[in-house]
């Protein structure tokens, strides 16, 4: 779906006809022994078709409208031949205004995020999937769902019969950039209000002539006379670590905007609300425990929910969340049923319906209007779900939840000092950002430690026996760890710990992330063999055996390194190119009719 053939409007001429795009050249150098070679430059590879660069940012653009007879519905679809299903369209629809409660008057941006259809077309092209790989796990993209960002506006009109125009412009994409998205927003629907359809054709133009979205290069984007410049991260890149994008002149009369990220939202704005829960809800995040945010728009709800996800970064959040979720949606059922118990989600909720829908759940954050404080916040304390009777309870954390780990006081002192200072907010952001980006490294680091230990000895890997496996994950052996090299070496905390870790084992975070781990390190172990492999006399094995062992191996040979290539194992470039050198001169030692039938022979 992501690679139409042919395509209408503006943007459908083809890349010959525009000339030669000036995109960076490929995909970041990897570390030396981490990919075995660069791909195809991106302009090789995303300059086959119209529209393939525009793919590889956004799905396409949407206009909701309110029709009086039909309610919300889609107006427009840009491009025109973008593949959305019939409960895609709704879910957008729905999705794209805020609940009438909000009253959200003039304009108001904030996210979804909502399942795809299944049975679709996943990948673009080969390239992007490179570029996906060299992200940091909790950037990666989901291919089963989709984000959509809005930009919804709602003025009185007198010659509409509702007396309000209400409208949202609505960028899908599979990417989780907030920050892009939200600044590119701000900076075309006003303008587009304005204009409509002719201004849409121009900017989905300009956005198919952006360079591909490669982690690690300074990229500049080009939309309607503004210059963003903007850096998306690598997995390369330290913990905590913002390369800065400095702002440079420009020649020509474009201007130019510096984006410090592409999708990091105000996590001290974010927070403010619930201050002092703060650890709390990192450990209520990190369980992958049922979450849900009641807030009075979905500009905070939204919010708030990136917020949660991202405070247990670098760890990925492997369960749902919906950073804005109405009552039309098509999971409403399934989350929101009291036949069993509340699933592993992070809900956003504006209508004052889910108050009542929801109040079975466990551990419940009602918000109100999101302003920052002037003066140093007051306690509040964790109230009983009991007391939860509407949307209009007052703000808090509802939840029976006792922590595992004892209040840190220094991070709330660090912050409030803030306040009274006046710090920016930004700097209140950097402070709260290293502080969970501490804690979760110091709670994931005995685990790193553990998992490494059940890697096989690299003298146990030999080239003519079948890779070692891991060893299994002992939750025990785990524990017996903690006394020495425990989350004390790195964290000042005191608390329960080991209940953290055991309820953490048996959550959908543990398991994704143990299942990441799991693949790279078999691939690691498929690394070192083909490398054993490649420091053999394989020419001279091959003299001692027969010609049916000797076919046998080439055979065996040409698939690790179709696998290699399809895993993309972290073999160095050199190694794969000496096995192959290795693969022809045993072919070149065989007989003439066996040497053309392997040589012409592909492999699965």
């Amino acid at each position: 779906h992501l690679t139409p053939r042919g395509g209408a409007g503006v943007g459908a001429m083809s890349r010959r006809e525009r000339g030669p795009e000036s995109g960076p050249g490929g995909a970041e150098a990897a570390a030396e022994d981490a990919e075995p070679a660069e791909p195809d430059s991106p302009d090789q590879c995303l300059s086959l078709l119209p529209w393939d660069r525009f793919s590889a940012w956004l799905h396409c653009v949407c206009v909701v409208g309110f029709d009086l007879e039909l309610g919300q519905a889609v107006e427009v679809i840009y491009p025109p031949h973008s593949n959305l299903t019939d409960k895609e369209k709704t879910n957008i629809c729905y999705l794209s205004f805020p609940d009438s409660n909000s009253g959200c008057l003039g304009d108001t941006q904030f996210c979804f995020r909502f399942r795809r259809s299944p049975g679709r077309k996943v990948s673009l092209c080969c390239f992007l999937d490179q570029l996906d790989r060299d992200l940091p796990v909790y950037l990666k993209k989901d291919s089963a769902y989709y984000y959509g960002y809005v930009y919804f506006r709602q003025v009185r009109d007198k010659s509409l019969k509702r007396g309000y125009f209400q409208k949202s412009l609505v960028l899908i994409s599979k990417l989780p950039y907030v920050h892009l998205f939200r600044t590119m927003l701000k900076q075309i629907a006003p303008e587009y209000f304005e204009k409509s359809e002719a201004f849409l054709e121009a900017v989905c133009s300009d956005i198919d002539h952006w360079p591909p979205p490669v982690p690690g290069k300074v990229l500049q984007l080009p939309i309607m006379g503004l210059i963003m410049k903007l850096r998306i991260p690598t997995y390369r890149d330290k913990p905590g670590t913002t390369p800065i994008v400095q702002n440079m002149h420009q020649a020509d009369a474009q201007i130019s905007m510096a984006l410090p990220t592409v999708h990091e939202v105000d996590l001290f704005r974010c927070f403010c609300p619930v201050f002092f829960h703060i650890q709390m809800l990192w450990e209520l995040v990190l369980l992958g425990e049922p979450l849900v945010v009641m807030a009075p728009s979905p500009a905070e709800s939204s919010e708030t929910v990136l917020a949660l996800v991202s405070c247990i970064s670098p760890l990925k959040y492997c369960s749902d969340f919906r950073p804005y979720f109405t009552i039309h949606d098509s999971e409403f059922k399934e989350y929101t049923t009291r036949t069993q118990a509340p699933p592993s989600v992070i809900l956003g909720v504006t209508n004052p319906f889910f108050a009542k829908t929801l109040q079975h759940w466990p551990h419940i954050i009602r918000i109100g209007d999101i302003k920052l404080p002037g003066e140093v916040p007051k306690q509040v304390k964790v109230k009983k779900l009991k007391n939860l009777k509407t949307l209009d309870s007052k703000p808090g954390v509802y939840t029976s939840y006792k922590p595992y780990l004892n209040k840190d006081e220094e991070i709330v002192k660090q912050l409030q000092k803030g306040v009274q200072q006046k710090r920016p907010t930004e700097a209140q952001s950097v402070i709260l950002r290293r502080y969970f980006l501490e804690l979760t490294e110091s709670f994931i680091i005995p685990l790193e430690r553990y998992v490494a230990s059940l890697m096989p000895l690299q003298k146990c890997i030999s080239p003519w026996k079948s890779p070692p496996q891991l060893r299994q994950f002992s939750q025990d052996d785990f524990m017996k760890t903690l006394e020495k090299a425990g989350p004390q070496l790195t964290s000042g905390l005191k608390g329960d710990w080991i209940g953290l870790y055991r309820h953490f084992l048996k959550s959908p975070n543990f398991d994704g992330w143990f299942r990441s781990r799991q693949k790279e390190m078999t691939q690691k172990l498929e690394a070192l063999h083909l490398e054993a492999l490649c420091n053999e006399n394989l020419v001279f094995w091959s003299q001692k055996h027969t010609e049916v062992e000797t076919v046998d191996l080439v055979l065996k040979l040409k698939n690790k390194l179709l696998q290699a290539d399809r895993e993309h194992l972290p073999v160095k470039t050199d190694t794969l190119k000496k096995l192959q050198t290795h693969i022809n001169d045993i072919i070149l030692a065989l007989p003439n009719d066996l040497q053309d039938i392997l040589l012409k022979t592909g492999t699965t």
